[in-house]
This record gives structure tokens, sequence and C-alpha cells, in this order.
């Protein structure tokens, strides 16, 4: 019982010596990355960059204990980072005491949700967010990252609001453009891509930021205007409540649902693709417990909301890591520089952590991802476009809303016009086939097969019963109406009735209707409905075949 409350019981009880060496190997490797990293995103959510580090500590070994994943590093991530600013500037000002308070608090709520979703199994919520729909919000929100890291990128102080206002602004004050930092900027964005296509082993943002540090502190590059991190505070993260109010919740809410189910969508889609490789179940209710468990945890030692990330997951497999092991070792690394080692990134330029954040987010752009959606299925297709559109334009709070409803939609249209087929016989093969696809299949004049490939409601039936109209129009002899209901999963009481009615309305037609190949749960509706009495053995035939055979045919 207590395993399954705490995975982390299954690991350590099991755990082998031959493991450690890759855990060991890859907590250090992700500790590396991390630290430039974290700081790096705590500065994209509004927040200083020493709480991207106390975000690193924490919720990663809660994440270790509760968590099913054995891989996934767990951390501040990009697009998070960039929900946390959207949603708290619009209540406080970043930097600030009162923004810093609201961070903590929106990470318990995003902690609490998710804990909850996982306890009451909510964990299917998250499939209305479609992949269309998630592809389209992460590229355009990797697109504002972008932009959002241009003041610090050129050592422009921007004062637009919108990431598209903020290029061309950009563009008109091409002149007051710091070419120190621009330098450092582009220098960092080179080596970081160098790196990460020609030297994989060696994690290429730690080598930037010391570089950097390096030149910065030698040739003093601040006193030509180049903006730097200075002082970072020593020590661990305390311990502390986050502020409550009933009005900072409900102004929070919003963005608190939104990183909850983003969040988890990015993690649980990394954590089943490093399973999968290693042949491995996780369990998404569980994971929702585990994520939860981690952002409540860290909401109490100064973090901001934490998830799964891509690249350090990537990472963290690639070099060996075997068990949550390395997560716990990567924590206590990032512990141990916050004790003695947060001196070391005073010179650090805030140019090189735009470049890190630029270089990071770019891999989440997928245009490729949207021809692939239009080439397969246009309208899935639209919709990327219209949930990256309504990104880029309208915000990120509300695109993905958007996107939703768009996708939604869709699927209601669609519902209401299912597929249906005409069928005929292949002598030959014996199978009845769509007689639009094989041309060459067999139809009596006195016998009609309708399949019906979709399940039936109120909203479809009025689609079903023109498709029959219009059929029977073309074929006058018609006396039999086969429906074959082998692809009808699942029909409602409105459904039912039209269908009684359609029966009755052409039974004075002298046609009679019969079902064939009705699932058990859509025959104990039927019975429900009284169709034993009302239709006897006409709704009670195993296949097609079957139904011809009681014709006499």
């Amino acid at each position: 019982m207590l395993k399954k409350m705490i995975p982390a019981l299954e690991w350590m009880h099991h755990y082998k010596k031959s493991d450690l060496s890759g855990d060991l190997s890859a907590g250090l490797i992700v500790a590396v990355m991390l630290i430039p990293q974290g700081m790096a995103y705590a500065m994209l959510a509004g927040l200083p960059p020493v709480v991207g580090l106390y975000a690193s500590t924490i919720p990663l070994i809660i994440y270790a204990l509760f968590g099913t994943s054995r891989q996934l590093a767990v951390g501040p991530v990009a697009m998070v980072s960039l929900l946390v600013l959207t949603g708290v500037s619009t209540v406080a000002e970043p930097g600030t005491n009162e923004y810093i308070s609201l961070t903590l608090l929106l990470m318990l709520m995003v902690g609490v949700i998710q804990f909850l979703m996982g306890i009451l199994r909510l964990g299917f919520l998250v499939n209305f967010l479609s992949h269309a729909v998630i592809s389209g919000f992460m590229t355009a929100a990797a697109i504002i990252i972008g932009i959002s890291q241009l003041n610090d990128f050129i050592g422009v102080d921007l004062e637009a609001d919108h990431a598209l206002m903020q290029v061309w602004e950009a563009m008109m004050r091409i002149t007051e453009i710091n070419p120190v930092t621009l330098g450092i900027g582009i220098g960092s964005i080179g080596l970081l891509i160098l790196f990460k296509k020609y030297v994989r082993k060696i994690p290429g943002p730690i080598v930037v930021v010391a570089v950097s540090i390096l030149i910065v502190s030698q040739l003093n590059l601040e006193r030509l205007g180049l903006s730097i991190l200075g002082d970072i505070p020593q020590g661990l993260p305390e311990f502390s409540i986050p502020a409550f109010s009933i009005d900072a919740v409900i102004a929070l809410l919003p963005m608190a649902l939104t990183i909850s189910f983003v969040g988890f969508m990015e993690s649980i889609a990394m954590g089943k693709s490093l399973a999968a490789k290693e042949k491995y179940k996780i369990d998404p209710n569980k994971e929702l417990v585990g994520l939860g468990l981690a952002n409540v945890g860290g909401s109490f030692f100064s973090a901001y909301p934490v998830t799964g990330g891509f690249s350090r997951s990537a990472v963290n497999f690639e070099s060996g890591a075997r068990t949550p092991l390395a997560s716990i070792i990567t924590a206590v690394l990032i512990l141990l520089t916050l004790l003695f080692f947060t001196g070391f990134f005073y010179y650090l330029p805030h140019a090189v952590l735009a470049a890190i954040i630029m270089v990071a987010v770019y891999g989440l752009i997928d245009i490729k991802e949207a021809k692939h959606l239009f080439k397969i299925r246009s309208v899935d297709g639209w919709t990327w476009v219209v949930t990256f559109a309504a990104t880029l334009v309208i915000g990120i709070e509300q695109s993905i809303l958007i996107g939703v409803a768009f996708s939604l939609i869709i699927f209601i249209a669609r519902s209401a016009y299912p597929h249906i087929a005409e069928l005929g016989y292949l002598p030959q093969k014996n199978v009845f086939r769509n007689i639009k696809r094989y041309p060459e299949a067999e139809v009596d004049p006195q016998i009609m097969i309708f399949r019906v490939d979709a399940s039936l409601y109120f909203a479809n039936m009025t689609f079903l019963e023109n498709k029959l109209q219009e059929r029977i129009a073309e074929k006058p002899d018609i006396k039999w109406i086969i429906l074959d209901f082998s692809g009808v999963n699942a029909i409602d009481a409105g459904a039912i009735h039209s269908l009684e009615e359609i029966m009755e309305s052409w039974r004075q037609g002298d046609i009679k209707f019969l079902l064939a190949g009705v699932k058990g749960p859509v025959m104990d509706l039927l019975k429900k409905a009284e169709w034993d009495d009302k239709y006897g053995e006409q709704f009670q035939y195993v296949s097609v075949e079957d139904a011809l055979r009681g014709i006499g045919k």
C-alpha cells in the first residue's frame, strides 16, 4: 500500500549498484545545464534569477519520490515561465515583493489543482487539448518568448507590450542598440548552436556562461553599458507560507488552470516517450499527483511553477539516468551551488541568459507539424493555424481556450455529419463493401444496405434521414432497408425516438427496416425503449448476412 502511495519506495528497494554511475553522470550534467537555464527562465517569468535555482531544488526531490517516470527532469521551463509572467503581471508589477508573493500562491494553486486531478483520476481531461492546439500554441508561444528577450539581447528598454509591436519598436530604435550587449548575445547563440550540433556531450549553456563571465570580469564590459546579474543571494531557500487571499485566488485561477494543463501535457508527452524507450509504463494520474506535490512543496520554499522539460529530460536520458536518483543528485548539486557558488555568477550578462532562452525555445517552433497536419487532414491544420494566430495576436491566456473551442466546434460539426455508406456485395470475396469505393459491388434493387460509422444522437439523425430519403428517391423499387449498426457504439434517447419516427414513416410506404450488427450497449437501450414489443426480431439480426436470410435472400 505504501509503495503505491510513494513510488520511490519501489525503485529504492530494487536499486542496482550498476545504475549508480549513470545516475551520478546524468545528475551532474543536468545540474550544470539547469543552473543557467533556471536563472534564465526565472527572469523570463519576471522573477529574480535565484528563484530559478530555488525551483530546481525541493520540487525535484519531491517529484523523484512521488513521480512514476524514471528519467523525466522536472524544473523551470520556458513555456510555464511565460505563462507565469502573463498571468501574474496583470495583478502586480514584475520583480516586486507582491509579484513574488503572488507567484508563490500561483505555484500552490497549480500544485493543488494537479494533485486533486490525480487523486480524482481526471487525467483524461487533458485529452481535450488536441495535438494541433498544443503544437500551434507552443510554436506561437516560443516566438513570443524569443521576442520577449529582445530587451536584454540588444540592451534597449523596449516599452511595447505586444510581441509584434516589440519587434517594430526594436527596428525603429536600431540606433540605440548597445553593440557590446548585441555582440555578447550573438556570440552566445553561436556557441550554443555549435555545442548543440557538434559537442553534445558538453553542456553548451555552462560553457557560454563560464566564458562570458571570464570575458566580462577581465575586460570590465559592464562599464560599456552591458547589463550583468550582480549580487545573487547566497543560502538555501527559506520556508514560508504563501500569502492567501480570495481576490488573488480568483484573479490567478484562469492561469493556474492553464499552467496545470499545459505543464502536465508537456510533462506527460516527454514522460511517455522516455518510458516507451525503456519499456515501462507511467501512470498519468500518479504523474499528476507527483507534479502536484512538487509544486505544492516548492511554493513553501520560494520557488515558482515547475514541470517536466523536453530538453533536460532528453539530456538526462542520454546521459545515462536509470532512476529518479539522478534528479535528487541534480537538486543536491544546485543546493551546494546556492550555499557556496552564487558569487561566481556576479558578472554573468543578461544577454547570455537571453541567448540561452532563445536557443532553447527555438526547438519548440514546429512549422513542419502544420504542413503535416494539412497534408493528412486540413481541418486539423486549420486548428493549428487558428491557435497559432490567436496566441500571437490575441494573447497567451485566451489562445488555448480559442483553440479548444475551435476543436470542439469541429468535433461537433463532424459528429453531426457521420460517415454513412451504402453497401454492395462482392461475391468473389464474400464481403459487403461501400459501393462508392467498389463500384463493381452487386446491389439488389429491392434491398438497400446502409452502414452507419458513428454513434447516433439527436443532432445527427436529421442527416441520416436526409441520406435515406435521397437514396430511396433514386431507387423506387425499395422494399427493405437494412441498417448495419456494427459501427454504432452508442445511441441516445433522442436518436432512438427519431429512428422510430423514420421507421414508422417509411412503413406507410411499404418499406420495412431491419437492424443488423447492433452492439450490446446499443441493444440494451433499444430494449429499454420496448423495441422487443414494437419490432420483434427486426433489430436483432447479428449481421447483414443474417438480415438477408431473414428477408429470404
